[in-house]
């Protein structure tokens, strides 16, 4: 009799285990949201170190291991800028498919544009390990990668072969965008840009001249006014130099670290120059007060929640700068539908995310597109493009909502010092 019931509880501890087994691989691959932020990607987050993870994740999605994705996306959700069509305003910010590797996958997990990079014209390591840390406690990362890139001719080998592929996504409403760098060793920033141009410029639908990474020493000089005019003048003569019918719109990455200077003067370029769009922001090597993880010193860009309000503060005054004239995309602490809302209500036309999916996984996309659609309808919206810079139009002379620069105010940081090798 005893050895009966002792079989019959093992068979109960079989039948229970397959049976929990079965039913989170289920949550797992069926892509629930609850399951992905409260479960698993906190364990995965005990079990395996930040960047090992980052790189198992691009691994995993360049093998087609996408979870399922029924979302459709709303007409509410279509963007036109710079003469693209959008289908949805969510991107993949450039640093996490940096070599191109799982562009297919990002699309397939719903997000409306992938950007590449940053690439560098030669293959480099970037900076010592560990260089990749999460604030768990504050939802963010600091990253000092340094621009660790296979080069610009495996990127290029590598999307190259997809092309045809892309056209058809281009034509969807997917456009791809290649975040454009230089090499750390290099003596001529503008020769290291042009030949990033020359090379993955037919095959993109859109180009980023990054100069605001913090890991680059000297990267961020070139944000300076004449430094800038100079390197963008070079830049989109090459772009209207290449060859066939494929001349991408260029867009410029700032740092949200910039004094007020500094932002009137990036202004005056781009309008002057004509720029296609402008990106708003980087990591920044500011620590807000708030910050309550141990790491929260390490030398490097800071991301995720931390970032979100500064961020947002920068989209609102490059709207007010560029008189709304000049498409913006925002990044930073994108985790919600209304962390998207509110840098689109600041002038974004598009916005991207990154630190969100290390902690919410990649159901993440399609929540912050439904929370999206959900607060435009709420709000008197039918379009992203309508709701674009809505916090600078006034009704009977009372600006809408909020000024992000006074909701802001009380966001105090004090820079951390940054040596990078």
């Amino acid at each position: 009799m005893a050895a009966q019931l002792k079989e019959r509880l093992k068979d109960a501890v079989k039948i229970l285990g397959c049976g929990s087994a079965l039913f989170l691989g289920y949550l797992t691959v069926s892509g629930d949201e609850r399951f992905y932020a409260s479960a698993l990607m906190p364990v995965l987050q005990k079990l395996i170190g930040a960047e090992t993870a980052h790189v198992m994740a691009v691994r995993l999605l360049s093998l087609g291991l996408v979870p399922r994705n029924r979302y459709q996306d709303p007409a509410s959700l279509e963007v036109n800028v710079m003469g693209r069509r959008f289908r949805n305003p969510v991107g993949i910010a450039a640093g996490f498919d940096k070599h191109g590797e799982a562009v297919d996958a990002l699309y397939r997990l719903g997000f409306g544009f992938v950007e590449v990079g940053t690439v560098t014209p030669k293959p480099q390591e970037g900076n010592p390990k560990p260089r990749v840390f999460r604030l768990e406690a504050d939802q963010a990362v600091i990253n000092r990668y340094g621009f660790n890139s296979c080069g610009l001719l495996a990127v290029q080998e590598r999307l190259k072969a997809r092309a045809c592929v892309q056209s058809e996504l281009t034509r969807a409403g997917t456009p791809l965008g290649i975040n454009l760098g230089k090499n750390k060793l290099s003596t001529d920033a503008a020769a290291d840009y042009l030949e990033g141009v020359r090379t993955l410029g037919p095959l993109a639908d859109y180009l980023v001249v990054n100069v605001s990474s913090p890991n680059t020493p000297g990267l961020r000089n070139l944000q300076g006014k004449e430094e800038l005019r100079h390197l963008l003048e070079k830049v989109l003569k090459e772009r209207d130099s290449l060859k066939g019918t494929n001349r991408p719109p260029v867009m410029v990455k700032i740092a949200p670290d910039l004094s007020q200077q500094d932002k009137q003067d990036i202004a005056e370029v781009i309008t002057e120059l004509g720029l296609d769009g402008l990106i708003v922001s980087n990591t920044t090597v500011s620590r807000p007060e708030t910050l309550q993880d141990p790491r929260k010193n390490e030398t490097g860009g800071l991301s995720g929640q931390p970032l979100k309000e500064l961020s947002t503060r920068v989209v609102w005054e490059m709207y007010t700068l560029t008189k709304g004239k000049v498409p913006i995309i925002g990044v930073g602490g994108v985790a919600s539908g209304q962390d998207a809302l509110d840098k689109i209500r600041a002038g974004a036309s598009l916005i991207q995310l990154y630190t969100a999916l290390v902690y919410q996984g990649p159901p993440v996309v399609n929540k912050v597109k439904r929370e999206l659609h959900e607060l435009l309808m709420a709000q008197g919206f039918t379009s992203v493009s309508e709701a674009v810079g809505a916090d600078h139009r006034t009704s009977e002379g009372a600006t809408l909502l909020h000024d992000p620069q006074k909701d802001c105010a009380h966001h105090k940081a004090k820079s951390a010092a940054v040596s990078v090798s």
